[in-house]
């Protein structure tokens, strides 16, 4: 993108990270912002900040940390730069998940959707070795292990924001 994507203002708000927060915030009881940092975040909020690694920006340190920090058994993980993920979707991958799982993620036409899903604390030992080896590629673990993928046939709900003219065409997706 050139520039941090949770910065950029959408849908009304100052910020996408903004934007994903308080609409989550509908969703669920508890919404935290996996960060480094909070000093770029104009709001108040729920946050677990990353344990210090320097360079590391993959979201294995986030699911490392959001599971040590908050001592959970299980997360919701979504990505701050996919905005259309809607309840419907999420409540299809939660009707799916179960016990036994390692995780449950979104799996679309064109691939796993692996910031959209529901992870297990059985993967932090998996987490810990990926972040000692720097090997960050989620959708390999997630092949290896007991994950339920969920088929979605809609791409457009997991519009991922990478480049400016993705940022621009969720943009023109928006509602008046």
């Amino acid at each position: 993108m050139g520039e941090n994507k949770a910065l950029l203002p959408f849908a009304g708000y100052d910020t996408l990270i903004e934007f994903q927060y308080r609409r989550l915030s509908k969703f669920f009881t508890d919404v935290y912002i996996s960060c480094k940092e909070d000093t770029k975040f104009n709001f108040p909020a729920k946050y677990v900040y990353d344990i210090p690694i320097d360079e590391t920006y993959a979201p294995t340190l986030g699911f490392v940390t959001t599971f040590q920090k908050l001592n959970c058994e299980t997360f919701f993980a979504i990505s701050v730069d996919a905005p259309f993920i809607d309840l419907p979707t999420i409540e299809t991958i939660f009707s799916h998940d179960i016990p036994t799982n390692d995780a449950t993620v979104a799996k679309t036409p064109l691939g796993i959707q692996p910031l959209c899903g529901i992870y297990h604390k059985s993967l932090l030992n998996d987490f810990t070795k990926m972040l000692e080896t720097e090997q960050h590629r989620l959708g390999y673990l997630l092949k290896n292990k007991n994950t339920a993928f969920i088929p979605f046939s809609d791409e457009t709900i997991f519009l991922n924001l990478n480049h400016p003219h993705e940022y621009q065409q969720a943009l023109k997706l928006l509602p008046n």
